[in-house]
């Protein structure tokens, strides 16, 4: 941590926005104020978020605080684990960058839902042609 106090990262996902905060402690983590496992029922999403402190044995070392908007259940899971990977790289650079990278957890998934637009029923899907 190189005599930091705490290290903050940014993840996005879709229209979800997540602002994680890295203390030393022992590897307690709230969102939003809440329990991790209150705010994220789903084991399922609890895995997507715990990947990169898993991946780099950070379990106990930590206490991460993440505020996150927007968005649903899912689309926060990942901005969270965007996050979570950005703030393992500044804690260590050299060492964590490259185990992060080839997992993927550094790469932002710009996939959003394209808008809808005029004249149609939905972002591509038209109205039924009638011939007669």
């Amino acid at each position: 941590m190189k005599g930091m106090e705490s290290v903050h990262a940014v993840g996005r996902r879709k229209t979800a926005i997540a602002r994680v905060y890295f203390m030393k402690g022992n590897g307690v983590i709230k969102v939003n104020q809440r329990e991790f496992m209150n705010y994220f029922p789903l084991e399922a999403m609890r895995l997507i978020v715990k990947q990169p402190i898993e991946k780099l044995k950070l379990e106990n070392h930590y206490d991460v605080t993440i505020n996150v908007s927007g968005g649903g259940l899912r689309g926060q899971a990942e901005a969270v684990r965007l996050g979570i990977a950005r703030a393992c790289c500044k804690l260590d650079m050299e060492n964590n960058k490259p185990l992060l990278k080839k997992e993927g957890f550094l790469t932002r998934d710009a996939r959003i839902v394209e808008r809808k637009k005029y004249g149609r029923k939905k972002a591509r899907k038209r109205f039924q042609f009638t011939k007669r």
